[in-house]
């Protein structure tokens, strides 16, 4: 599969998020760095991180990239280089990453019946420090390594910020609609390819076509 891998300073990332300007990340990041775990053989999420929201620009992003809604910073970290699954949630996630690295994106209109093909991905670089607005609408899953960077054996660090309580235990709650089927985390909506991890642990099965391995991209 041909995935060309564009900027998000792009237009064709318009459609997808934005680029959050007037934020000094250079604290934030140095914690991230130092305080963090970085595994280089899998993937770690954490959705608060105590380290990440003592720091001044936790309220800052309370305050203006949430308009004062409660909100919490974590992690994820790792080695990764597949698509593996999309995600989605109400209300935006800001991704702040320490190293350079690449979103595999969709949009939630391309789900049909439930299900979404892999050939509606969209790759886009983030450059280290930038502040990046995914919004509620925009399919997402685990960063990628930068697989043309320098450094794409030492893996990626990204804050994540959500909506507070986002990605905790998942709801006693009845299905209702086919919606309510891909429910795997509170406010986590999870679509699976088959070869996923999360997959095999029950999770709904809603990516169809090839799972988009970077590494293997010409």
């Amino acid at each position: 599969m041909k995935l060309k891998i564009q900027s998000v300073f792009s237009n064709d990332f318009l459609r997808y998020g934005k680029v959050l300007e007037g934020y000094d990340t250079k604290e934030l990041l140095s914690v991230l760095e130092e305080k963090t775990p970085l595994p280089l053989d899998s993937v770690v999420y954490e959705p608060t991180d105590s380290n990440l929201e003592v720091l001044s620009i936790a309220k800052e992003f309370s305050l203006n990239a949430y308009g004062g809604m409660p909100i919490q910073l974590g992690y994820c970290n790792g080695f990764n280089t597949k698509l593996n699954c999309f995600e989605y949630h109400r209300g935006s996630e800001l991704n702040i990453p320490s190293r350079d690295m690449i979103l595999l994106l969709a949009s939630v209109s391309d789900i049909h019946n439930g299900r979404i093909s892999s050939k509606c991905t969209k790759a886009f670089r983030v450059p280290a420090g930038t502040v990046v607005q995914v919004y509620e609408t925009t399919l997402h899953y685990a960063p990628c390594c930068d697989v043309h960077g320098d450094d794409i054996a030492s893996g990626f660090r990204v804050v994540i910020v959500l909506p507070k309580d986002t990605n905790t235990a998942k709801p006693d709650s009845s299905v209702k609609n086919n919606e309510d089927k891909m429910l795997w985390a509170k406010n986590k909506w999870l679509l699976a390819h088959p070869s996923s991890a999360e997959a095999k642990l029950g999770a709904y099965v809603g990516l169809t076509g090839g799972n988009i391995d970077l590494s293997c991209l010409n």
